[in-house]
């Protein structure tokens, strides 16, 4: 049975898709808010992510963009009442793999999560994972739960998607990571990848945790293949 966390800060729409998802064959973990969502996606571990955008103290795109962190990989749905193109854009930029407006309809909803299941199936790894560990390289800590970086005990202010690169290389320290596996990791792969500037963010990312930006410690450079976090 797949697992799926709902999260909505109205009480008749998340009880009313609950019934659906349940009634489908589905268990379902319920939020309120986007920072209920976060824990209990730690907690729970779901195999799919129903989120709302407008949500008190962590609206649905900010909670996409921290689970995002901490698995790049959980299929995100977003429920939300605005139809505006300029909101569909700023949640497929958070990491939202669907995207529905309210109101919709209740067979569209259950068709639109078997397809976002089937991608996961497809694309799941038998290794296990140690996302969500806190990951110490030298004097860096990447703690993936909290979306913290700290340098020698001292916070680093990393935006977003800085911090998805960070936490991405993190699961796999000394692994060489290339241009197009972090595009597709962190962005997704239906993304377009000419839009993006990995050298740009890497550059970005040196001068705010390297002591010597030009001769990094923590975010190398293997010429010729990508970038590593740490030696090998």
């Amino acid at each position: 049975m797949s697992k799926i966390l709902l999260a909505d800060d109205e009480d008749n729409l998340r009880e009313a898709v609950t019934i659906i998802l349940q009634r489908a064959g589905y268990e379902v973990v319920v939020a309120a808010d986007g920072t209920q969502a976060v824990e209990r996606f730690v907690r729970e571990r779901p195999d799919l992510v129903i989120l709302d955008v407008m949500m008190p103290w962590m609206d649905g795109y900010q909670a996409c963009e921290r689970i995002r962190v901490i698995s790049p990989d959980a299929p995100v749905l977003m429920l939300t009442a605005k139809g505006d193109i300029v909101d569909k854009k700023i949640g497929f930029h958070a990491g939202a793999d669907d995207y529905m407006v309210k109101p919709f309809n209740d067979e569209e909803l259950l068709l639109r999560v078997e397809a976002l299941l089937r991608r996961r199936g497809r694309g799941e790894s038998s290794a296990p994972s140690a996302i969500g560990q806190v990951v110490t390289v030298g004097d860096m800590t990447i703690d993936p739960r909290r979306c913290e970086v700290a340098v020698a005990g001292k916070a680093v202010a990393l935006t977003p998607k800085e911090f998805q690169i960070v936490a991405t290389m993190a699961e796999s320290p000394g692994k060489v990571f290339t241009r197009e596996d972090l595009i597709e990791l962190v962005w997704g792969r239906d993304y377009d990848a000419g839009a993006i500037s990995i050298p740009v963010y890497i550059r970005r990312i040196r001068e705010k945790v390297e002591a010597d930006p030009s001769n990094p410690v923590f975010v190398q450079t293997v010429w010729g293949f990508g970038y590593r976090l740490g030696g090998e």
